[in-house]
């Protein structure tokens, strides 16, 4: 396993780590399936996504119903906590109809994709697709929209408990509700951003018909500004946090192994395999264990380069000595 005991200066594996086993019969130079496994790999289930969808509000539902149902403050901070969750599976089904990778029509996975997991959850999917896209082109290259979020590791303790508690806190989330806020001001960016805001009426006049207005700002608004920023960084750190611009995805990306407990709170629908995603974005989120076995049985994805757990690699990622930083 990656080790993780001794203070680290770089996230990035060294070259022994790196085996040149590609292309096998089955993977390319760059580890994306051949023709014939690629389009086994690419077929995306219609029904089970749409059931996925379903799931991500049933889920916020329920956290958010037996909340209120409770109506004891334990309860409400335990929703906060567990909405967190509940954001990152929106997350990461917006993630997938980025990719038009949800659904099989293409309008109906910008439709759902849109009104029904994005907007409610604050991003605009059309502004997302095309940063997302820039980061797949070239990760941690000089266009890389999400470099402020990779760059540094490894930090110190101190550090990293620092940046954990801007989100704890809800100055991370401010920030991006006040991004959004200012789009309102844009003329481009206007008629997105108004959307959103209509979504999020239509949310807020939910909890007011239910009788229960404070419910919105208390167990929607708070855990997204909160909770959600806590998962939102230590997932992001884990792809791609001190890592480099390279060709070979096993310097751009992280792997760690997957739990359950992780697959709930952090990394959901299979997201924990990201370096498999990163090998052929064009892979759903379903199949990407079957790609990642694939890089495993080509000897391109190795026990060194996987981390035994995100503790392991959060630990590794604020392992900088104090007086180093």
């Amino acid at each position: 396993m990656a080790t993780v005991l001794e203070p680290r200066t770089t996230m990035v594996p060294p070259a022994e780590q790196l085996p040149d086993v590609l292309p096998t019969d089955r993977l390319t130079a760059t580890g994306m399936p051949v023709p014939e496994l690629r389009a086994e790999l690419r077929r995306i289930d219609d029904v089970r996504n749409a059931g996925q969808v379903l799931l991500a509000w049933v889920q916020a539902v329920v956290t958010i119903g037996a909340a209120v149902w409770l109506h004891h403050p334990l309860g409400y901070l335990a929703a906060i906590v567990l909405m967190g969750p509940a954001f990152a599976r929106f997350a990461i089904i917006g993630h997938e109809a980025a990719h038009k990778l949800l659904f099989t029509n293409k309008r109906v996975n910008d439709l759902v994709g849109r009104w029904l997991v994005a907007y409610p959850a604050f991003v605009p999917l059309e502004a997302y697709r095309r940063s997302h896209f820039a980061h797949h082109k070239d990760e941690l290259g000089p266009n890389e929209p999400d470099m402020n979020l990779y760059v540094g590791y490894p930090v110190t303790r101190a550090s990293f408990r620092r940046k954990l508690w801007r989100d704890v806190r809800g100055s991370s989330g401010w920030k991006n509700l006040k991004g959004l806020l200012l789009a309102l001001r844009s003329r481009t960016a206007r008629p997105v951003a108004l959307r959103i805001v209509g979504a999020q009426a239509v949310l807020l006049a939910a909890a007011v018909l239910a009788g229960r207005w404070w419910a919105y700002p208390l167990l929607w608004l708070l855990p997204w500004m909160t909770s959600w920023r806590v998962i939102n960084r230590l997932r992001a750190i884990a792809e791609h946090g001190g890592m480099q611009r390279s060709p070979d995805r096993r310097q751009t990306t992280h792997h760690v192994r997957q739990s359950w407990l992780a697959r709930f709170f952090l990394v959901p629908l299979n997201t924990g395999w990201h370096l498999a995603h990163h090998v052929d974005m064009g892979v759903p989120w379903r199949n990407l264990p079957k790609l990642h076995a694939e890089l495993e049985a080509a000897g391109y994805i190795t026990p060194e380069l996987t981390y035994p757990s995100y503790r392991a690699l959060w630990r590794a990622l604020s392992s900088r000595p104090d007086a180093e930083q």
